[in-house]
């Protein structure tokens, strides 16, 4: 796609980690025009080797990292890390494209799902910054933007069913351990979640609010209205579930104007990124081991719901650090790439 002269000088702060592992795969998969890519990390895992493609790489520390000639910072260190660097960085001249949810609260910094909303990414200028919106929206709103057009969102109700690795590597290993335990008779110790998590569902993500919702609900009905309508209404209840790769989400849905099971299954086959299985027999549908390793977003179970005027529901899966996190950061970096909102530093020099 790009040869040295036109290639981007890309970082990935956060590389020794779950997602930035993740974004060093998938820019290599997708063969992104790169001139050289840099791993970046805190001091504590500092000269660990990471893989890009058939290449070895050896992160470098981000404290001491000069981005002058940077084009695209892919960032996945968490809030505390983006809060203080990504304003840094972009002020050096670099887009950053955060996984945190640092800053998709910030009217100044687009939130995009590029399917959903290609054209908000062209706000990047104001802070250099852009967000990449939390695993359980970015795969709920790439479903229900279609619809949406289609025939008016009303009101969402949506349960999640997250795995671990929403959580982090210490969450997989956790899952892994206490399933051991349980079959050794050993004692299965919650350290990472507040319950155990092996055999068992956990109806608390992230911090609980004033009104009774957790952080990771809020985000959902947050961040659905800034990147899709802010006039739907939505609730959501986040659930961690003893998988280790892919989210799931039951997806309730009212709409404005009349919509059928059948019409939507057509509307969903042909939009951007999602692949409907959606058979009512025996194994007709995806779950998340299907989806781990894969890029699109499933759409299974799509039925009339009569119990309100103008009702779907739904059943939607993604591997959530994919879709949900490192592939979502690749494709706005594309976005940025293919409609020319930037141009590589060092050819320009």
């Amino acid at each position: 796609m790009g040869s040295e002269a036109t290639g981007f000088k890309i970082a990935v702060v956060g590389a020794t980690g779950n997602v930035g592992r993740e974004i060093l795969d998938i820019l290599a998969e997708r063969a992104f025009p790169v001139s050289e890519v840099v791993p970046l990390a805190s001091r504590r895992s500092l000269g660990q080797e990471v893989s890009f493609g058939d290449r070895t790489l050896v992160t470098k520390d981000l404290a001491t990292y000069d981005f002058s000639d940077t084009d695209i910072v892919l960032m996945s260190a968490g809030g505390d890390v983006a809060r203080e660097w990504a304003p840094k960085i972009g002020a050096q001249g670099a887009v950053v494209i955060d996984n945190s949810s640092a800053w998709r609260y910030d009217a100044d910094v687009p939130l995009i799902v590029p399917e959903v909303n290609a054209d908000a990414a062209a706000g990047f200028s104001k802070r250099n910054i852009i967000a990449n919106p939390n695993c359980s929206t970015a795969q709920l709103v790439v479903a229900l933007k279609p619809l949406h057009d289609a025939a008016t969102i009303k009101r969402v109700v949506v349960a999640t069913y997250q795995s671990v690795s929403g959580a982090g590597k210490e969450a997989m290993d956790e899952l892994f351990s206490q399933t051991r335990a349980v079959f050794t008779t050993g004692e299965a110790k919650a350290e990472k979640f507040t319950k155990r998590i092996a055999f068992n569902v956990i109806p608390h993500i992230d911090v609980f609010m004033e009104d009774g919702y957790t952080k990771e609900e809020w985000k959902v009905m947050a961040e659905t209205k800034k990147i899709l309508d802010p006039a739907i209404k939505l609730t959501c209840t986040a659930v961690r579930v003893p998988v280790f790769i892919a989210h799931s989400e039951a997806v309730n849905v009212e709409f404005e104007r009349p919509i059928t099971a059948d019409e939507a299954r057509d509307i969903l086959r042909q939009a951007p990124g999602i692949l409907v299985v959606d058979k009512r027999e025996n194994g007709g549908y995806i779950t998340p081991h299907e989806a781990a390793g894969e890029d699109p977003t499933y759409v299974s179970r799509i039925r009339e719901d009569a119990t309100v005027e103008n009702g779907l529901s739904f059943w939607v899966v993604a591997d959530n650090l994919r879709k949900g996190a490192a592939l979502n950061a690749v494709q706005i970096a594309e976005v940025l790439v293919n409609r020319k909102l930037i141009s590589p530093r060092k050819a320009a020099a």
